[in-house]
């Protein structure tokens, strides 16, 4: 059985990790031989009316990177009250985000709060690099500004933007961890004979 400060330790540690989670909250799927990893700025939390860059890293089976420049993808954006035609089909471009370089990305102003499915799908430009895929992600977006009736799409900048306070959930999780560890040292030397 383990001392009750190890418990206490890995508890910590736990509820740290638990805090920091939504700070890499990114969404995966997978199809065939090709994974995606879904990001939208800011912190996974699209706001309406606000631009949100919505990035892609595209893997094959193994971990190599797909580039946009190796496939034909294309996004769409749906409504998951009517969801028969497109809302908005808006242009990919490639960028480079955390350590993946040059891959898909696109600048998608969602019109109002409501339930969306981004539909993101991909053939080769080499046959046999991958297989086609299609990948769908369902996405909550809070309320925002209201957009303006011409702003659907923005140019996407070279570098996305890095929020302001990114620090901020590490360090209150690192905080956590150090508190649980305090802890467990003060328990244990409380507990020892004198």
């Amino acid at each position: 059985m383990l001392p009750r400060y190890a418990t206490m330790a890995n508890f910590g540690a736990v509820v740290s990790l638990a805090i920091a989670a939504p700070v890499f909250a990114h969404k995966v799927q997978t199809a065939a031989d090709v994974g995606a990893t879904l990001h939208i700025e800011p912190n996974d939390n699209p706001r309406a009316g606000e631009s949100s860059l919505t990035w892609f890293a595209l893997t094959r089976k193994g971990g190599q990177i797909i580039r946009l420049t190796e496939c034909d993808c294309q996004l769409a954006v749906y409504s998951q009250l009517t969801d028969s035609q497109p809302l908005l089909e808006p242009p990919l471009k490639a960028i480079s985000a955390e350590r993946y370089q040059n891959i898909p990305a696109a600048e998608i102003v969602f019109p109002q709060p409501s339930a969306y499915r981004l539909q993101f799908t991909g053939f080769p430009k080499v046959a046999g690099s991958f297989q086609p895929f299609e990948l769908n992600y369902d996405i909550n977006v809070a309320p925002g500004v209201a957009p303006s009736p011409s702003s659907t799409v923005v140019q996407l900048p070279s570098q996305p933007q890095l929020a302001e306070n990114q620090w901020l959930m590490p360090a209150i999780a690192s905080t956590f961890v150090i508190l649980g560890l305090i802890l467990a040292v003060w328990r244990l030397s409380a507990r020892k004979p004198r």
